[in-house]
């Protein structure tokens, strides 16, 4: 018999491994403050490595960028295994497994600066296979520096080798 595992259980283990297991979060010290969904957060200390403009002494538009898009990822996966009713490990991790990013657009609103940015999110629209999700940014002063919007595909399909 295939064990189910509970919501909180899910939740806690995959926000363990964001904050543990994902590489390049962990190279830019992006960390999961948050994940009990639909309470999303993601956590930046300012790090001078991270500097796109030297001149402004602000955040790398890309490191902006990419913690949005996890932010993103982050709350459609939520959204995901709060509405799921099939909560097996297999199945929850061939499903999240899939999910990626298929666009993003990302409004820089100020320069990136601060000693901690912050990025929350919430689900817009969550259809079967597309997950729309709006993310926003904010400094330690709560000046909203960046706003995004991700759409997240869902695909149940078996991966296909090229022959």
């Amino acid at each position: 018999m295939i064990e189910k595992i509970t919501k909180k259980i899910v939740f806690k283990i995959i926000k363990e491994r964001f904050v543990k297991e994902v590489p390049f979060l962990k190279l830019l010290g992006i960390k999961v403050s948050k994940f009990d969904y639909p309470e999303v957060e993601m956590v930046l200390d300012w790090n001078n490595e991270l500097m796109g403009n030297v001149v402004q002494e602000s955040l790398h538009g890309g490191v902006t960028a990419t913690i949005l898009d996890s932010v993103g990822g982050l709350v459609a996966v939520g959204n995901f295994i709060s509405t799921e009713k099939n909560l097996t490990a297999d199945y929850l991790k061939t499903r999240i497994g899939r999910m990626g990013t298929i666009d993003m657009r990302v409004d820089y609103l100020l320069p990136g600066r601060g000693a901690i940015f912050t990025a929350t999110g919430r689900v817009i629209r969550a259809g079967k296979r597309v997950t729309v999700c709006r993310m926003e940014m904010h400094n330690d002063k709560n000046d909203c520096i960046a706003l995004g919007t991700g759409s997240y595909l869902w695909s149940d399909k078996k991966d296909r080798v090229p022959k």
